[in-house]
């Protein structure tokens, strides 16, 4: 309970100080505008907690808005409420509904929702799934406002490739997530036979990254595949897309608090699919299936595991007997072999999401999120 409290709150005092109309505003073509994941958050939980525990749809009977297929990003700010007003509103609600989840008794705590505190899990999550998503429209606000002016103290250099990898054995390995705090695209856990490989024991570094960059990485069709260089070419792609260069050519980073020193040995962030792919060719070797990456990360293998998502080379789909479960079709997560998945955690990450068997997912041209990568040989 004290959990789910710290995470509403702290997700409403992200919109402390924000005027009505910046909250509405879609800052980037993939993202949704702020106020939209502040609605979407408390139509979940009352989703969860009212209609589909008590059969109850005072709150969620409008589904036009904040269901994601019933509206499209673009058209979601200017349909959003006052901010304020949503604001009181969302406080209420979740009084309320913490109300109920230290009062609840039978027989409404006999909902197979409620074992183990299941479903006060699966609300935690989705909040911090979204407050991340929030962090990254802040991302995208502090880049279209930097004037490209700032004077970094430390100068990016580029770093040659450092190979510290890790040996990990071929054999079986366990896969997989546990209840009640894993999501169901994480089940059943299973076992799973690997080849044996080496992984880089830290993630593909700024100074690396600079490294690929002088060497032509962006220029050399060859490292790409045909719809990485065709989106290459097509954006006009240079450099990490949270890299900015000033009038004396000097590299720098954005994040939601402005412009800051990049430094050589920080973990590259900003990286599409694509581009992650371009890297790893260049450095003649690959990026990790999910499964490498999991096993490695269960052994303590490797290092800075939570400091960017990290690309893996497979889709995201559904394991062998998977089950939709508490999620219907308007709600479960879309296996559509359109996604890959990202593996890890990235510095703004919740604690409430960072573990070995979680299942992010992204579309491959998609930046925006804070992803790197890490590499793997054979």
């Amino acid at each position: 309970m004290i959990r789910l409290r710290g995470i509403q709150n702290k997700t409403r005092q992200l919109f402390k100080d924000m005027s009505d109309i910046d909250y509405r505003l879609q800052y980037h073509p993939d993202l949704s505008p702020m106020g939209w994941h502040l609605g979407h958050g408390i139509f979940i939980e009352n989703y969860w907690l009212h209609e589909v525990i008590q059969g109850n749809d005072q709150f969620t009977a409008d589904k036009s808005l904040f269901l994601p297929h019933n509206c499209s990003k673009a058209s979601r700010g200017p349909r959003l409420p006052g901010l304020q007003d949503l604001i009181n509103q969302i406080q209420q609600q979740q009084d309320n509904n913490d109300l109920l989840l230290v009062e609840k008794t039978p027989p409404l705590s006999d909902h197979p929702l409620f074992k183990d505190e299941y479903i006060e899990n699966l609300i935690i999550q989705h909040y911090a799934q979204h407050y991340e998503a929030i962090y990254c429209v802040l991302n995208q606000i502090a880049l279209k406002q930097d004037k490209g002016v700032y004077e970094p103290q430390l100068i990016l250099k580029p770093q040659t490739l450092v190979r510290d990898m890790v040996h990990v054995s071929a054999g079986e390995y366990f896969v997989g997530g546990e209840l009640p705090l894993c999501r169901d695209n994480e089940l059943p856990a299973h076992q799973i036979y690997l080849d044996e490989f080496y992984i880089a024991s830290t993630p593909v570094t700024n100074g690396e990254y600079l490294h690929f960059m002088q060497d032509a990485g962006y220029q050399n069709q060859i490292l790409w595949s045909t719809a990485g260089w065709q989106w290459r070419e097509k954006n006009n792609i240079q450099h990490p897309e949270q890299w900015k260069q000033n009038s004396d050519m000097q590299w720098y980073g954005i994040n939601h608090l402005g412009a800051f020193d990049l430094v050589c040995s920080d973990s590259v962030c900003g990286l599409s699919h694509y581009e992650a792919c371009a890297f790893a060719n260049w450095a003649g070797a690959l990026l990790p299936h999910e499964h490498e990456w999991e096993t490695a990360a269960r052994l303590e293998s490797i290092k800075e595991t939570t400091n960017v998502w990290e690309w893996c080379n497979n889709l995201y789909s559904a394991y062998s007997n998977y089950n939709a479960n508490p999620y219907n079709k308007d709600l479960s997560p879309g296996f559509d072999n359109n996604h890959y998945v990202l593996k890890g955690a990235s510095q703004l990450s919740r604690a409430e999401i960072k573990r070995t068997s979680l299942r992010n997912f992204s579309l491959p041209h998609q930046r925006h999120i804070f992803a790197g990568l890490r590499l793997v040989y054979k």
